[in-house]
C-alpha cells in the first residue's frame, strides 16, 4: 500500500460540528439518512489518513496559513460539508489537525477558530 499514514486529530469544534450536523439529518431527514451521512463524513475524515495530497483537497490561503478543505461528497457519495484542516507535525509524526466541519454554503472564514499553534 506504500505512503505514510497521518493522524488525524479532531478538535472538539469538529467533534461539536459533527454532533449538530447529524443532529440536523436526523430532524429533517430521518435517522436512516442520518447514519448514511455518518458514514459519509467519517469516510472523508479517515481518507486523510492518506496525507493532505488525496485527490480533493484544497490549500485555502485566503482563509490562513496552511489551511485546506476537503469536500465530503465523494466517492460517489453526497455531501454538502466541508472538512477544515490545518497540516503540522507532533513529536515528529505528520498530523493532520481537523478545525471544523462546515456546511459548504458558509461563510468559512467567519467560522475559522483564533490562530494558535500547539
Amino acid at each position: 500500500m506504500g505512503g505514510n499514514s497521518w493522524t488525524v486529530r479532531l478538535s472538539a469544534a469538529t467533534a461539536a460540528d459533527y454532533r449538530q450536523i447529524l443532529r440536523w439529518t436526523v430532524d429533517n431527514f430521518g435517522s436512516a439518512q442520518a447514519r448514511n451521512y455518518a458514514d459519509t463524513l467519517s469516510s472523508a475524515l479517515k481518507a486523510l489518513g492518506a496525507g493532505p495530497s488525496i485527490i480533493g483537497v484544497k490549500e485555502r490561503p485566503e482563509i490562513g496559513n496552511d489551511i485546506r478543505t476537503l469536500h465530503v461528497a465523494r466517492n460517489g457519495r453526497k455531501g454538502r460539508h466541508f472538512v477544515m484542516f490545518r497540516v503540522g507535525s507532533l513529536d515528529g509524526r505528520d498530523v493532520i489537525d481537523v478545525l471544523r466541519l462546515l456546511h459548504d454554503s458558509m461563510d468559512l472564514e467567519r467560522h475559522l477558530p483564533p490562530t494558535e499553534h500547539g
